[in-house]
């Protein structure tokens, strides 16, 4: 399976009502070892009454001569009543240093943002941005930063942080088989998922000295609610078969000493009170040799 990276951003516009006609923008973020932007006409860029919306090439003047970026994206104006329709595009593009944004002049009417409900909720338009950088020419150093903007990273189909990113890509580069089964469609309940199988994966990646009998038990639950979920996990139930062994033989060896050393102990204890008596048997020892001596010299 060959892993796909898209990251998400989600950009909250407050007061959007009260909003001219200049240009707005989202706080930068890093995808795909670029720096981007989201850009936001409130009135309409070259088409009155309509929302424009794009993804923009924040640092372009500072990237080098001939640089480009392919992308992939969608763009969603988001409707936060669930019988409502959210309003999405999506398309491919090339960014360049002489078209660093591109987008939608017209991604929603202003009459439909305003007269349809779910839209502006308490004066406030929440964006929802997914970007798949497919391919850069033109790299520059580019260091995560923390930004108000909400971004998170979906690998093949699964939400999570972008701090997961290479734990999630390693699980499936090891594991091709892990999704074959598996048929969960629900955004959330996937993320809930992926948050399980990786911590279970750190957790028998430990020293199995390190693991208590309580969080192996918890690690063979969850291992059980991942396969009914149709994850394919037999390398982690292998793991932990391994794991049970090395904890069943280090409980045996455990055990097995503490009755050499209950069998030792008094022994230890013996042979302590037999050397204070030898010693005491010595001190007596010397005592009647000295006396003696004492007494041959006054004969004499």
């Amino acid at each position: 399976m060959q892993t796909k990276v898209e990251t998400t951003i989600t950009w909250v516009i407050k007061n959007f009502s009260s909003l001219q006609s200049e240009p707005i923008y989202s706080d930068n973020f890093v995808a795909g070892g670029c720096k981007w932007r989201l850009k936001a006409y409130p009135k309409g860029n070259k088409s009155a009454n309509h929302l424009s919306l794009y993804l923009d090439v924040s640092d372009n003047e500072s990237l080098p001569i001939g640089w480009r970026r392919h992308a992939k994206f969608s763009l969603t104006i988001v409707n936060k009543f669930p019988e409502n329709f959210s309003q999405r595009k999506e398309c491919q593009h090339w960014f360049e240093h002489k078209a660093p944004d591109w987008g939608f002049i017209e991604i929603i009417s202003l009459t439909k943002l305003n007269d349809e409900e779910g839209f502006l909720v308490n004066g406030e338009l929440t964006v929802v941005a997914k970007i798949e950088v497919l391919e850069v020419v033109g790299k520059l150093y580019v260091p995560e930063s923390s930004s108000p903007v909400t971004v998170t990273t979906y690998v093949n189909g699964f939400q999570i942080l972008p701090s997961q990113v290479e734990s999630v890509k390693s699980l499936f580069a090891r594991n091709q088989d892990l999704v074959s089964k598996f048929r969960q469609k629900n955004p959330y309940l996937k993320t809930a998922y992926m948050n399980v199988l990786l911590s279970i994966n750190q957790t028998l990646c430990q020293s199995p000295l390190k693991l208590s009998n309580d969080g192996i038990s918890n690690a063979s639950a969850a291992l059980a609610y991942l396969k009914e979920a149709g994850l394919e996990v037999d390398w982690l139930e292998k793991k932990l078969v391994e794991v049970k062994d090395i904890k069943k033989k280090e409980e045996a060896c455990l055990i097995r000493l503490k009755e050499m050393d209950d069998q030792v102990t008094p022994l230890k204890r013996k042979l302590l009170d037999l050397e204070a008596q030898i010693d005491k048997e010595k001190v007596e020892l010397l005592a009647a040799r000295t006396h003696l001596s004492s007494n041959v010299d006054n004969v004499g």
